[in-house]
């Protein structure tokens, strides 16, 4: 098998175990709630792979134990760096392994999308925990695959929903729960930023399954479902080019496109890899508005209401993730807003019905 390297270059304990694998109530039984510490090996040791492992430092309940790459020598510099063992790295071809090492609970998938639907079943199959970086896959139909392997391998399956467990993000979400802004109406979504380096997989198809949408525009589809509360109807697109060199066919630079809702409410969002400065939410209702800008980057998000900003301690968000994605295996915990496979697998059905609206310029609707 190709490496990544060369694609790129479970009385309180009975009902905790109506909600864990079997492996989990056991570790239940053994530990104390506190003592509990999820422990993960990453999955590609990119970019992203260092950021979360960088912030796993601080986590209190999960731990970066192995790793998982192509390269040798990126293996060899973790090794050093966060005192990891030779027993607990791998490459793609032998990690299926795993599955004979107790010390590894959990793998964190953060490879280019296509290798995400291949690479998450296998981790299923050998009996871990998955945490997938988002997109989940390239579509619905590679989802809904990845969820029926890890239901059936007893095991979690999570999304890299960061966002989901932001301070300032949750509390704009509570607050139109509770009904704050009165009926939401409107949501807006801009995602975009100039995209450099045209070799990279990003903007190569057969990798990424597509361009701007399978990166950042997930982050609107995303937050126009948490900020209005609903799930859409139907969708509209339009896709506009003004590179097809750099972005070539399938490879989509800018897209546009509108999403209704059951209320009536309806949402108006942007993606690409052509602006910078585009990374703003904002939700209008009948009795009030919340605007966040930055919205979903990595430094402080910054929000605020018709009533004045949000404020909230700034803790790095992988940090955050981790951590809450512990509770949710360890503990059964159960988020505000979901990060699972079937969270994961919704936008997916939303992001196939956007590229189809763009074939046909039509109203799609969303099964």
């Amino acid at each position: 098998m190709r490496t990544r390297r060369i694609f790129i270059k479970r009385a309180g304990l009975s009902t905790l175990a109506l909600s864990l694998p079997f492996s989990d109530t056991l570790s239940a039984m053994n530990f104390k709630k506190e003592d509990k510490v999820l422990r993960v090996a990453i999955m590609g040791l990119g970019s992203y792979g260092n950021r979360v492992a960088e912030a796993m430092v601080n986590c209190k309940r999960a731990k970066l134990v192995g790793v998982i790459s192509g390269t040798p020598s990126k293996i060899e510099d973790w090794k050093k760096k966060y005192s990891i063992p030779d027993k607990n790295c791998y490459n793609y071809e032998n990690f299926d392994q795993i599955k004979d090492n107790p010390d590894i609970d959990a793998v964190y998938v953060i490879t280019p999308n296509s290798l995400h639907k291949p690479y998450s079943i296998r981790v299923a199959k050998a009996g871990k925990h998955v945490i997938c970086e988002k997109p989940m896959a390239l579509n619905a139909a590679e989802g809904r695959e990845m969820v029926a392997a890890c239901k059936a391998a007893g095991v979690h399956l999570l999304v890299g929903y960061r966002m989901h467990f932001e301070a300032k993000t949750m509390e704009v979400v509570r607050r139109q729960r509770a009904g704050e802004f009165g009926e939401t109406l409107f949501f807006q979504g801009l995602s975009g930023f100039r995209i450099g380096d045209p070799t990279q997989w990003r903007l190569n198809y057969e990798l990424a399954g597509g361009g701007s949408m399978m990166d950042i525009g997930i982050y609107s589809i995303n937050g126009a479902r948490y900020m209005l509360g609903e799930e859409p109807l139907w969708v509209t697109a339009q896709e506009m080019k003004t590179d097809p060199v750099k972005f070539k066919e399938n490879v989509d630079e800018t897209i546009t496109f509108q999403m209704g809702f059951p209320s009536g409410a309806v949402a108006s969002c942007l993606s690409t890899y052509s602006l910078n400065n585009l990374d703003k939410f904002f939700l209008n209702g009948t009795k009030g508005f919340a605007e966040m800008q930055p919205s979903t980057g990595y430094g402080p998000i910054k929000a605020w209401t018709n009533k004045g900003p949000i404020d909230a301690e700034h803790i790095t968000h992988q940090t955050t993730q981790m951590d809450e994605m512990a509770a949710i295996i360890l503990d059964g915990k159960k988020p505000m807003i979901p990060v699972d496979g079937e969270e994961g697998l919704r936008d997916l059905v939303i992001v196939d019905a956007i590229y189809q609206a763009v074939k046909t310029g039509e109203k799609e609707m969303i099964a």
